[in-house]
């Protein structure tokens, strides 16, 4: 069976008439691209989606303590210092510290293997910042997993949801016929029934996009 991604202009236009109303000027397409973009970040702060969990890393430097992540990093999930290649490549978790704990560290220059890291979510960026700084003994490579934004749409309404999987397409729209309906007088009746129906599919979407691995708890003795 074929995936069907429908293009924005089809997604704008079925948003449209869920809330009620006609699309018929430029502002409307305006207008409607802005809710789109408002609602990708309002999902970025509902929880985990797996399809925003991207692996990479980061070369660090001695003498270096502090590193701006990609752009678009909302989080880091998973962290650890990478030494050696190839089949001597080993990976040591590195313990997550809060800002207080970070303070208190009097020793914040001390120059040694990483084995702590600390973490900023900035308004303009994100940066860590490893303890302790990386010395020149070995090559040290930061490999984590984080949490990146979802692609917006800067301008237009060409092309596709590539950005969003097919199984989050109808929480999308279900989204944003809501907050269109919210703007639109004509529409406000049904704002609360699009809310309800929003959250639904949102809900089934995020309870599908969760992780398969088995998870065991033993009780500490």
């Amino acid at each position: 069976m074929a995936t069907i991604v429908p293009v924005m202009a089809e997604l704008f236009e079925e948003a449209f008439e869920r809330a009620g109303v006609e699309m018929r000027s430029g502002y409307d397409l305006k207008t409607a691209r802005r809710s789109l973009n408002l609602l990708t970040l309002e999902w970025q702060n509902r929880g985990l989606n797996l399809f925003t969990i991207e692996a990479g890393t980061l070369p660090l430097v001695a003498g270096t303590a502090t590193y701006s992540m990609p752009a678009d990093t909302i989080d880091l999930l998973e962290h650890s210092v990478r030494t050696g290649s190839g089949t001597s490549q080993r990976d040591t978790t590195l313990e997550r510290v809060s800002v207080s704990t970070y303070a208190r560290q009097s020793s914040k220059n001390m120059a040694a293997r990483p084995s702590q890291v600390f973490m900023q979510r900035l308004a303009t960026e994100v940066t860590v910042t490893v303890w302790p700084v990386p010395d020149g003994a070995e090559v040290y490579t930061l490999s984590y997993f984080r949490l990146r934004g979802i692609d917006g749409i800067a301008s237009g309404i060409g092309g596709d949801v590539t950005s969003v999987p097919p199984r989050f397409v109808p929480a999308l729209v279900a989204g944003l016929a809501y907050m269109i309906a919210v703007k639109k007088p004509e529409g406000a009746t049904r704002a609360l029934l699009l809310k309800q129906a929003y959250d639904e599919q949102f809900d089934l979407a995020s309870g599908e996009d969760r992780e398969r691995a088995s998870t065991f708890l033993r009780p500490g003795g």
